[in-house]
């Protein structure tokens, strides 16, 4: 009995002074939901899909408000406005990477997406330097894509015109163009190693994605106690991050400081001269995670968002056939696209931002975190204190984008037919955190769709009108229904 009188005594204690912690800084932040104790608003919120609860509760709240995910408060950035003024105009304030329990026990605070201070902006440095040295925007890196779309294009010509699901293939072609600048060479699509590469990272992004793995970020107990997917993550990352330290090894033997070949070469030499420097951010686990952000984000976004373009293609043929067109005009059938055809290629360029925005591919971004106590919109906002942009409110924003709901290229053509820049455009997040890989990103949408356009033609195994693509909307990620198409050569 007295056992029991001491659970409950403690039972109460937690639940007031979970009230009492929520309660005692909600006079600082915006307002927003009661949350409840211990769990806070996580009941109010379809976990499957953040974004649309995000927006109906900006209705009541407005484009500022405050959540509870358990105990911990994260605040609520909801359209254009207040986004841009965090994220650009007090850039530095909002400049903080949210915490994430998840990602923090793999990575410990090391890489380039997860990191804080002065190891994440030495690392971003060092990596953008690093990409723009091996010709981020220059022939270097560009004849790696144009290469990768030619592998590319040989792969699709083997399903023979036959109906498939291109899931796979357009996973290859930017995850080798990861491997190509971090391990100097590409693989062949069959490669057992490729394949365990491309088959973890695959079973990461879904795990990352799922209901169970935004429980255990918002209750990081439950990790320990409680058997899940979350194992096979970090049993995947484990595996990842060894065979990168493997391939550092080997670099280290035939390392030649003139004549870096990578970006692991380039990292150990920069890790060979900061070896004194008693503010270590140049060591070999900051090297293996910063791999896996690049990976991550260079490999799984850019083949959601083809594989997204493709299927909305095949549902608008009377777009795919006027880019043919513009791919007829300004490239012809035989020479390989380059990145010098796009600023001719004004539809094109504005049908790959459509498909973009429309495919929102990551609804709420990563949460970001204020790095000092910040007053923003006469609230106060503790240091520390998680920030969560809805880049969907920006780009389905309806007086920028008339009928956001609808795939229209018109949205970035201006009454001439010229390609017209938005600054709604968000698709990268923006600010100190927009993705470091953007350039590259924006180099494979265009020179692999151009490539396949420029050699197939698209046709659905149903008809066009029956075709759903509503985004299948499965936590982090937004990613489109499963269809097959057939790929006919031209």
């Amino acid at each position: 009995m007295d056992l029991a009188v001491a659970l409950v005594l403690c039972l109460c204690s937690l639940l007031l002074l979970s009230l009492w912690k929520q309660s005692s800084g909600r006079g600082k932040l915006p307002p927003g939901p009661t949350p409840l104790p211990i769990l806070g608003n996580i009941l109010q919120l379809d976990v499957k899909d953040i974004s649309k609860s995000l927006t109906n509760l900006s209705k009541v709240y407005g484009p500022v408000f405050t959540l509870y995910f358990g105990m911990k408060p994260m605040v609520v950035l909801h359209g254009y406005e207040a986004v841009k003024e965090a994220l650009i105009d007090l850039g530095e304030e909002f400049s903080g990477r949210g915490y994430l329990p998840v990602s923090e026990k793999v990575r410990n605070g090391h890489g380039v997406v997860f990191s804080n201070g002065k190891r994440w902006k030495e690392t971003r440095r060092f990596s953008l330097m690093t990409l723009r040295n091996f010709g981020m925007g220059k022939r270097s890196i560009e004849d790696r894509v144009q290469e990768e779309a030619r592998c590319l294009v040989e792969e699709l010509r083997k399903t023979n015109g036959l109906p498939c699901d291109p899931t796979f293939i357009l996973g290859c072609a930017p995850c080798n163009v990861i491997c190509s600048i971090i391990f100097q060479n590409r693989f062949e699509y069959k490669d057992q190693i490729f394949l365990g590469i491309m088959k973890m990272f695959n079973e990461n992004v879904k795990i990352v994605s799922s209901p169970w793995l935004q429980v255990c970020n918002t209750f990081p107990v439950l990790m320990d106690y409680f058997p899940g997917s979350h194992n096979k993550f970090f049993k995947n990352s484990a595996n990842l991050k060894s065979y990168i330290f493997e391939k550092a090894r080997e670099h280290q033997t035939s390392l030649d400081f003139n004549n870096p070949r990578d970006f692991i070469d380039c990292f150990l030499i920069k890790m060979e001269q900061e070896k004194d420097n008693q503010e270590l951010v140049y060591t070999v686990e900051n090297l293996a995670n910063t791999i896996l952000d690049l990976f991550i984000a260079g490999t799984e976004t850019t083949s959601t968002t083809l594989r997204y373009g493709l299927l909305l293609l095949l549902k608008h043929p009377e777009v795919t056939a006027k880019v043919q067109e513009e791919i007829d005009c300004v490239i012809g059938r035989h020479r390989i696209p380059c990145m010098q055809d796009r600023s001719h290629m004004p539809y094109t360029d504005a049908v790959i931002h459509e498909i973009q925005r429309y495919a929102d591919l990551l609804p709420t971004s990563l949460p970001h975190a204020v790095t000092r106590d910040i007053k923003f919109r006469n609230y106060l906002i503790p240091k520390g204190t998680d920030i969560l942009t809805s880049l969907t409110s920006v780009l389905h924003d309806d007086k920028e984008f008339p009928n956001p709901g609808v795939f229209d290229p018109g949205h970035f053509l201006d009454e001439s037919g010229n390609f017209r820049k938005s600054d709604y455009f968000m698709a990268f997040s923006t600010g100190k955190r927009v993705c470091v890989g953007e350039g590259l990103a924006r180099m494979e949408l265009f020179l692999f769709l151009t490539t396949i356009l420029q050699k197939f033609t698209l046709k659905s195994v149903v008809d066009p009108k029956d075709l759903d693509t509503t985004p299948f909307v499965n936590g982090l990620l937004s990613v489109p229904p499963f269809y097959q198409l057939c790929f006919i050569p031209v």
